[in-house]
């Protein structure tokens, strides 16, 4: 396999890589991001390139990739202004989908990470939303406006080319050790927020599955559209109790107007996407990809727990670790000198 990873400086670009490296059947690995990797790797070859990917055809055309895992895709609306998000988005993918399907592309696999976030979150929800189901409502933010662009984007790319194998994951809320969601930090933060008088069903995967998920896309011929999720919900008054957090109550009306001043001071993040399932909540059918041969390691439950088990690990031994920081010079010898010595010497 000769592999493409998009967002590699992004946490799940970075695992993803390393879990390719790992692989003897991955003969090539490049990595594509605006900045430079944020973890230790080996065989991959990064190359910079702006947010939108401009650059991409002129990569697949040099390196003949046959795989592209497209991970970078943006599901905070806080994190980056309106303009950004639909450039790296919308405008990425656009761009990565055109170089898979050019004249003559060596490109077989196309794998994209998306967010459950393409379903919404409303009272007029089904308890477990399958592939199939529309939303309830339309899109309230621009990231789940951007989400569904390209996902239509998925879509038209799939029919227009039947050669190519693509799969599209939509991932539950995350929950991990290594990982920063809003939902990690407001669980590690000594002001857990509810919404009065609301006490939603949530559902989560481990970052573990999530990489898991997206390796099994690569070794694996299974297109088409799947939710990813822990099985069971668990409500959020018990996940608080599970993390060993107190409730907050924030108001049930002008909610998000509520929340501005913990955003505005760094108290805690809390996009409105997170508002909308701290009311409603949401539920992921995880069967299909069950039916293609995936199998989780984690369940919501187990999920919850783990991280909690981590928590607690933090405040006995602290968090510190050092930060990886990426340079060429040392990457290269790393990668090229003889005085290295290979796994496979």
């Amino acid at each position: 396999m000769r592999v493409l990873v998009t967002g590699l400086s992004t946490f799940w670009g970075g695992r993803l890589a390393q879990a390719l490296e790992a692989r003897d059947d991955v003969e090539v690995i490049v990595g594509l991001d605006t900045r430079e990797p944020r973890v230790p790797l080996e065989r991959t070859e990064f190359v910079r390139s702006d947010s939108s990917y401009s650059i991409l055809q002129r990569i697949v055309k040099a390196t003949q990739v046959d795989t592209v895992l497209h991970t970078h895709l943006i599901v905070d609306s806080t994190r980056v202004s309106g303009r950004v998000l639909h450039e790296i988005n919308v405008i990425g993918t656009m761009n990565l989908l055109a170089a898979a399907g050019m004249p003559g592309s060596p490109v077989r696999n196309v794998i994209v990470k998306n967010s459950g976030l393409v379903y919404g979150a409303s009272s007029r929800d089904p308890y477990f939303f399958r592939e199939d189901a529309p939303r309830s409502g339309p899109p309230k933010t621009n990231v789940e406006r951007s989400l569904l662009e390209v996902e239509t984007f998925l879509r038209d790319f799939a029919s227009d080319n039947p050669h190519i194998s693509v799969t599209l994951l939509r991932f539950a809320n995350v929950l991990g050790d290594h990982l920063e969601t809003p939902f990690s930090a407001a669980l590690r933060s000594p002001i857990v927020p509810e919404i009065l008088g609301f006490d939603p069903r949530l559902q989560f995967v481990h970052e573990a599955d999530v990489v898991g998920a997206l390796m099994y896309a690569t070794s694996h011929d299974v297109p088409g559209v799947f939710n990813v999720a822990g099985d069971g919900n668990l409500p959020w008054s018990e996940i608080c109790t599970i993390v060993g957090k107190r409730r907050i109550p924030m108001p049930p009306i002008l909610t998000n107007i509520a929340a501005e001043p913990l955003r505005m001071t760094g108290v805690l993040n809390l996009p409105p996407e997170m508002l909308d399932l701290l009311r409603f909540g949401r539920g992921l059918d995880n069967r299909r990809y069950k039916r293609a041969g995936f199998r989780y390691r984690y369940s919501t439950a187990g999920t919850v727990e783990a991280f909690a088990q981590g928590l607690r690990l933090e405040r006995t031994i602290g968090s510190n670790t050092p930060t990886y920081q990426y340079q060429r010079e040392v990457e290269d010898f790393f990668r090229h000198s003889p005085a290295v010595l290979r796994r496979d010497s």
